[in-house]
Parts: C-alpha cells; sequence; structure tokens
C-alpha cells in the first residue's frame, strides 16, 4: 500500500535526502493567476464578486454574506449540548496554553540612562480563514480565535465558505462556535475571493481591511495569501496536511496504522509517512493499514492517499538516520513511538508539532490537546512555526537614553556613519551637543 523508500546501508546528504522526501503533486505557483483574477474581481465589485464567486465555486448564492447577529446567536443557542460541551471544553485547554505563548515585557539596562524595553504589541485586526470543503472544521474556529483573542487582538473578522447544504449560509457549527467564541464578525464567503475581501477590504458590507490573514485552506487559498503577501501579512501558505511516524519494533502497529490512516482521511493529497529501522514491524502496520482502511468511512479517499506519491514506508538503519529523514521531510505532525523517545526528539530540529509515546496521537493534537492544529505543512516547518498568540504579536523595541547616555555612544555613532558615508546620522547626534 505504501511505497517503500529504502535508506538502508546509506547515508544520504541533507541535499539528497531532500530529493528523496515524497511531496504531494501540488503546485500553488499554478494557481496563482486564477486567485489573482479573483481577488481584482473582489477589489473591484465587492460583494457582488463574492456572491458570483459563491454561485461558481460553492454552487449556491448566499442569501447574504455578512451574517447577521440573530443568526450567530440562533447558531450559538443550537449547538447540540454534546458539541457545546466539546467545544467550550476544547476552548479552555487552547486558551491556557496560548496564553502561556505570549511573553512578557523586557527591560534592558546598558548603562545609566541607556535602556531599552521589549514589548510585544498584538495587531489590531486580523481575518480569520475556515474551510468548508470535504469535512466542517469547528475545532478550526477555536485554533485560529482563541489564540488572537490572547494575544489581545482587539478587531476579529472570521470567514468560511457557504454551504450549499444549509441554503448558502456558514454552517451552523462554525456559526455556532464563532459566537460561542464571542466573533461577532462572520462573513459567507470563501476560496481565494475571501482572501481579497479581508486585504483590501469590501466596504458595503462594512469589512475593513485587515492586518493579517490566518487559517488553513485548498491550493487557491494558499495562492491567495500568496498574492496579497506584503499588502497584509499572512500566517503560512497551508496545503494537505502530513503525519511522519518513528517507531521501533516496541511500537503498536495497530496504533501507527491508525494514527497514518487518521490523517490520510482529510484529503486524496494529504501525506502519510512511516519511518522505521524493522522491516517486520512495517510489515505488521501494511497489515493493519490494509484492515484499517478498508473498513473506515472515508476508505476510498484514505486508499488514495496512502498510495500516492506523497506517502511512503521509509526503511532506515537506526532512528539517528529516522530523526534525520524527518529533519529533511519537515513534517506538519510528528509522532516518536520508540523505546527512547527522548533520544530521537534530541536529534529533531524541523516539526510543527510533535507527539511523544504511543498515548499522545495527532488527533489529540487535532482536539484536545491544547496545543494548536494549524501547522506548517508540505515541508514548510523547516522554516516555519504554527500558529500560535505569536502569530499575532509584533516585538517592538522602546528605546529611552538620556543625555549623558547618548553622550557616551556619540562617538560610536560618528565613526560607524562617517564609515557608511552617512554623514548626516552623525550630525543629528552632534547637533544635540554643539551648542556647547
Amino acid at each position: 500500500m505504501l511505497r517503500t523508500i529504502d535508506l538502508r546501508a546509506t547515508r544520504p546528504s541533507t541535499s539528497e535526502l531532500l530529493a528523496l522526501v515524497p511531496r504531494a503533486a501540488t503546485d500553488v505557483s499554478a494557481a496563482l493567476e486564477p486567485a489573482r483574477a479573483l481577488i481584482e474581481a473582489v477589489r473591484a465589485h465587492g460583494e457582488s464578486a463574492l456572491l458570483e464567486q459563491a454561485e461558481r465555486f460553492d454552487r449556491v448564492t448566499p442569501p447574504y454574506v455578512r451574517v447577521p447577529a440573530d443568526e450567530l446567536a440562533a447558531a450559538r443557542d443550537g449547538l447540540a449540548p454534546e458539541i457545546r460541551a466539546a467545544a467550550e471544553r476544547t476552548i479552555e485547554r487552547v486558551r491556557a496554553a496560548s496564553s502561556a505563548q505570549v511573553p512578557g515585557a523586557r527591560r534592558t539596562e546598558l548603562g545609566a540612562g541607556a535602556v531599552i524595553e521589549q514589548r510585544w504589541q498584538p495587531v489590531g485586526r486580523v481575518g480569520l480563514y475556515v474551510p468548508g470543503g470535504k469535512a466542517v472544521y469547528p475545532s478550526s474556529v477555536v485554533m485560529n480565535v482563541v489564540p488572537a483573542q490572547a494575544a489581545g487582538v482587539a478587531s476579529i473578522a472570521l470567514a468560511s465558505p457557504p454551504q450549499a447544504e444549509f441554503g448558502g449560509r456558514v454552517h451552523p457549527t462554525i456559526a455556532g462556535v464563532a459566537a460561542l467564541l464571542g466573533i461577532t464578525e462572520v462573513y459567507a464567503m470563501g476560496g481565494a475571493g475571501a482572501i481579497g475581501a479581508f486585504a483590501y477590504g469590501v466596504p458595503a458590507l462594512g469589512l475593513e481591511p485587515v492586518q493579517l490573514v490566518t487559517g488553513p485552506g485548498n491550493v487557491y487559498v494558499a495562492a491567495a495569501k500568496r498574492v496579497v503577501h506584503g499588502v497584509t501579512g499572512i500566517d503560512a501558505e497551508a496545503g494537505p496536511t502530513d503525519i511522519l511516524v518513528i517507531a521501533d519494533d516496541a511500537a503498536d502497529a495497530d496504533f501507527v496504522a491508525a494514527d497514518l490512516i487518521s490523517q490520510a482521511e482529510h484529503d486524496e493529497l494529504a501525506a502519510a509517512v512511516l519511518v522505521t529501522d524493522s522491516p517486520a514491524f512495517a510489515e505488521r502496520v501494511l497489515d493493519r493499514l490494509a484492515a484499517r482502511s478498508a473498513a473506515t468511512k472515508h476508505g476510498d479517499r484514505v486508499h488514495q492517499s496512502l498510495t500516492g506519491a506523497q506517502s511512503a514506508l521509509v526503511l532506515v538503519d537506526d532512528l539517528e538516520q529516522a530523526a534525520a529523514f524527518a529533519n529533511a521531510f519537515g513534517p506538519e505532525h510528528l509522532e516518536i513511538q520508540v523505546r527512547d523517545a527522548d533520544a530521537v526528539l534530541a536529534r529533531i530540529e524541523n516539526a510543527g508539532a510533535i507527539f511523544i509515546g504511543p498515548y499522545s496521537p495527532v488527533s489529540l493534537g487535532d482536539y484536545a490537546a491544547g496545543s494548536n492544529h494549524v501547522l506548517p505543512t508540505g515541508g514548510q516547518a523547516r522554516f516555519a512555526a504554527g500558529l500560535s498568540a505569536a502569530t499575532f504579536l509584533r516585538p517592538q523595541q522602546v528605546v529611552r537614553y538620556d543625555e549623558a547616555a547618548l553622550r557616551e555612544v556619540a562617538p560610536v555613532i560618528a565613526a560607524l556613519s562617517t564609515e557608511e558615508d552617512l554623514p548626516a546620522h552623525g550630525e543629528a547626534v552632534a547637533a544635540r551637543f554643539d551648542a556647547e
């Protein structure tokens, strides 16, 4: 079911590993021009363009783009008791973890009268995108909204595609959980057009431009983020989900198979990768994958994911090589199920979120761990981090020098500004003492 990459008796370099890692055949650049056209239509025509795009892509025309307050309240009150309870428990746990991510202000004294203050300032307004394709994602509402609130963002707008099943309205569970979190600005809009609306605003809807857009989506959402980046900030160009499991023969093959399938059910392009130093254990996992994928609800989708080019069984000589492969892959989700997990963890540099041991499955992180499930995909964990309160904060340095402190460093400024042929820099300091 999984294709095999056999690295035994080899020691590939980093560049060779990067060439070997399995990837989905997605190309954000190919979607750039269609995304740009949709964004420009929204810039030019506003609400009418959003309605036209909903009809074209979501096969329904929303009765309104901005969701009325009474509909949000009704969606909140209409949440099934077990869903509301689960959402509230998840909110509580994610809020606790997100609040811990907010750094405190720091004050550094470099000398008498020479002070640098470090503060963390939240962006004023954000646009949060919650997808609505193959599944409904109330958990993504929580994962986007809560860290923004923990960071202190004052103005939060949320968009999710209109649903034909619900007459062109936002899915009621999405709307209900948004209302549960106190979000009053919700829009029935999806895809690249929604990202454009966030970036440029739609005055007729009362939608003001945002400073940052976050949230997962399809390749057109990712392309749209690339298009508007620079006009507004973005979290990442999220693509299909991925999981990489490092396991040895002490792991439970059924647990590992279940976890690989849990991510494969998201999308036909989802990546599921097992890295192990035990061929016998690999065979046991393959047997369980076959049995479980045949029995699960989205078996066809799972089968396409597991047999795709982006998924693989990787055989290695030892767990040091397993960690090296994982670092090259840069998994969104990394599970470590081995005898000495901490020894492997010490070698891991690149991962969106890391799950240690047999009772920390990725599904836990998707919902109730308290960690955030909006994570870098497609290898972006090699240079990017997952969504957190820090995503919505900007470090700012506040400089406080008195006269004596400036006088002390004036020769340093004069020397460097002269060397850089920027004499006015030094003159700006000297002007403060020229009268003497």
